[in-house]
């Protein structure tokens, strides 16, 4: 299935480059939300973006996605500066950017069926997939897009509520791949769900970067979890970047005490093997049980 199998062909330059981004808020009393971020991130990669709730995580991501005007710095998407634009350049390039939000049901229309959700980017963004004419080619593609997120594609005369948490997560990640994007950005995808749920999202995620050549931009609070897709860590505290580095260094050996403070945060039933816990999860395959 063509979804599922191309991948897109690689620049060797990074797919995302922010530099000196800055975001203020207000007139009379500014609230700085990013306050001189500068990050690359590499196509093919996951990118964590972790800290705590209001260090400007998610004001960053609209940002980079053009969602949001910088106050200051610049936003680089495969060596585009999107400011520099026209508005049917930046449409052409918001195809290839799409988001997974964080609550699947609070992201979909209650009153759509499910073809119709996971159609909405084609009939958005291709003139040829609108009218009655496309609703046959629509489904076939809908069908394929569940098909490729491990769902039947009989589902789509159904409606979101009749759907589980991580079902409907699925159907969610299957919107996303609607446009055959080259750059995710997952907003806590797994936090919503139970755990058990939370692992064979995380595995699905895998096995699609690696089928499409996905870039992934991963916002979490979840350590463990970040331990386990992360390529790359950026750590961010009060709108600025405290910490970047690779995934096993950043978790293993943090160099930031803020970084510190978060890894001492993860809930264990023991608080005295937190940081172990923290270093056996970052630890690469074959390093934990020494």
């Amino acid at each position: 299935m063509t979804t599922a199998t191309t991948a897109p062909a690689t620049t060797g330059q990074p797919l995302l480059e922010l530099d000196g981004l800055r975001k203020e808020f207000g007139t009379r009393h500014t609230n700085v939300a990013v306050a001189g971020v500068s990050l690359q991130v590499q196509e093919g990669e996951t990118l964590a973006l972790v800290g705590e709730s209001g260090c400007g995580k998610t004001t960053l991501t609209r940002l980079l996605l053009g969602l949001l005007d910088p106050t200051a710095g610049s936003v680089r998407f495969d060596g585009r500066d999107l400011a520099t634009l026209t508005a049917p350049q930046l449409r052409a390039v918001r195809r290839q950017m799409q988001v997974v939000l964080q609550d699947p049901y609070s992201s979909m229309n209650p009153r759509m069926r499910i073809t119709d959700i996971v159609a909405e980017p084609l009939v958005t963004h291709e003139p040829e997939a609108r009218g009655r004419r496309a609703r046959a080619r629509n489904r076939e593609r809908v069908g394929e897009l569940l098909e490729a997120v491990g769902l039947d594609a009989a589902i789509q005369d159904r409606y979101p509520h009749e759907f589980s948490g991580g079902q409907r997560q699925r159907v969610s990640i299957a919107r996303a791949l609607a446009l055959r994007p080259r750059l995710l950005v997952l907003d806590e995808p797994t936090s919503a769900l139970d755990v058990s749920v939370q692992a064979t999202v995380l595995d699905l995620l895998a096995d699609l970067q690696r089928q499409l050549g996905l870039t992934y931009v991963f916002v979490s609070h979840n350590l463990a979890v970040v331990a386990q897709v992360a390529d790359r860590v950026a750590v961010m505290s009060r709108g600025s970047l405290v910490e970047v580095g690779e995934a096993a260094t950043v978790l293993r050996t943090p160099q930031h005490p803020y970084t510190r403070r978060l890894l001492d945060a993860v809930p264990v039933l023991d608080p005295r093997k937190g940081r172990r816990a923290a270093r056996r999860a970052a630890a690469p395959t074959g390093e934990a049980g020494r």
